[in-house]
C-alpha cells in the first residue's frame, strides 16, 4: 500500500469508523457512515485487507469488517491527527 493512500479523507475515514468498538460493521453500513459509494469503499477496503487491516467474517449474507491489530494500531495512531485536521 502506498503511503499517500492515507492522505484521502475516505480511507482514513473509514479506518477510524472500524475502530468503534461499539459498531459490528459491513461494507453498506460504513459507505453510508463516512458518505461513500460502495464500490469506492469496496476498493478501500480491498487495499486495507491486502496490507493486513482488517478481516472479513460471513454472518449469513453479511460480510462483517473487523481490524486487525495492525488496523487498531494504525488507527490509533490517525485519531489525534484526524481530530486536529477537523477542528482547522
Amino acid at each position: 500500500m502506498k503511503p499517500n493512500f492515507f492522505l484521502n479523507e475516505k480511507p482514513v475515514r473509514a479506518l477510524l469508523a472500524l475502530s468503534d468498538e461499539n459498531k459490528t460493521w459491513y461494507a453498506s453500513m460504513l459507505s453510508k457512515e463516512i458518505d461513500c459509494t460502495y464500490a469506492h469503499l469496496s476498493n478501500v477496503l480491498d487495499e486495507f485487507a491486502d496490507s493486513g487491516l482488517v478481516t472479513f467474517e460471513r454472518e449469513g449474507r453479511v460480510k462483517l469488517i473487523q481490524l486487525t491489530e495492525k488496523g487498531e494500531d494504525l488507527a490509533h495512531s490517525f485519531k489525534p491527527v484526524f481530530r486536529s485536521l477537523e477542528k482547522l
